[in-house]
């Protein structure tokens, strides 16, 4: 929900290189009237195609299409006037960049989402796309079927002849492995292995490690026999994927809320990971899987 890729220790560096290397106001027409941003993964890739694919289709608005590389980073960008929307994870949204505390309610945190961001940054929250990207504990399908583990509460008590492999963030952050740990008693064998998401998933077939974090859409759990473990206490909040447009844009382009409405609930999350595997298993271009998908849904 993905999510949800940044290192954390880098982040006032990456902000600051960021707002010297994208210095285009929405208000430029050389790129396009409006500016679709991507947060750097190839699931925010897909979505930031589909929101500029809609709105090329539906109105006569030319969309630019930039790419950054996390969460905060994005964030910023939209505020300062450089991207007019992108797509932002609704758990991501309250407790990074809202910095509440974790709501399990998905409706009640969509709804106090939706009112921070419209009081504090003139940001409107749109109705979610019908899928949640949230972080996945992840083992391999053998040691499922061997200990019999569907829940995290079950490998808790395996946890402790295991190594654990996540990404830099989900170590850092509020609502990833400290907390889980906590919450699940998790102990490891040894400290968790500190790893780049690009290699955890080899990682993990390789059996370099036992556990790892993940997003509950990558193609590569179906594609490699993984299992992603039930979060049974519910520790982790609701990761929708909601579309983020500024205000302004809005009013400048009064149709182009009814345009992104469209796409409202239309993507389940079982397509969704589909749509990462073509792109990353099949390495297929990313205009032509979104087109595909468009087609095949009649937007």
């Amino acid at each position: 929900m993905n999510i949800h890729k940044f290192f954390t220790s880098l982040l006032a560096v990456t902000l600051v290189l960021s707002s010297t290397s994208c210095n285009k106001s929405v208000n430029n027409t050389d790129g396009g009237d409006i500016v679709v941003a991507s947060k750097g993964f190839t699931e925010q890739d897909i979505l930031s195609e589909l929101l500029a694919q809609q709105i090329e289709s539906k109105t006569k608005l030319k969309v630019e299409r930039r790419r950054f590389t996390s969460a905060l980073v994005t964030h910023s960008a939209i505020t300062t006037g450089k991207v007019d929307a992108y797509v932002e994870y609704t758990g991501t949204a309250f407790t990074v960049i809202l910095k509440q505390k974790v709501i399990n309610d998905s409706k009640l945190l969509y709804q106090k989402l939706k009112q921070g961001y419209a009081e504090k940054f003139k940001l409107e929250v749109m109705a979610p796309l019908g899928f949640e990207n949230t972080f996945a504990m992840i083992i391999r399908g053998d040691d499922a079927k061997r200990f019999n583990i569907q829940t995290l509460s079950q490998a808790a008590k395996y946890t402790p002849q295991w190594r654990g492999g996540f990404g830099y963030e989900f170590i850092e952050r509020e609502d990833g492995f400290p907390g889980l740990a906590k919450a699940y008693n998790l102990r490891f064998n040894q400290s968790p292995r500190l790893m780049d998401l690009g290699l955890i998933y080899r990682a993990i077939i390789q059996k370099q490690v036992d556990m790892i974090n993940g997003n509950s859409t990558d193609g590569q759990i179906a594609r490699l026999g993984l299992v992603v473990l039930k979060d049974d206490k519910n520790y982790f909040p609701p990761y929708e994927a909601a579309p983020i447009v500024r205000q302004e844009t809005l009013k400048k382009y009064p149709n182009l809320r009814k345009v992104v409405s469209q796409l409202s609930g239309r993507i389940s999350a079982n397509e969704m990971q589909q749509m990462n595997y073509q792109v990353e298993g099949e390495l297929r271009d990313i205009k032509d899987v979104v087109r595909e998908f468009r087609l095949n849904k009649n937007l």
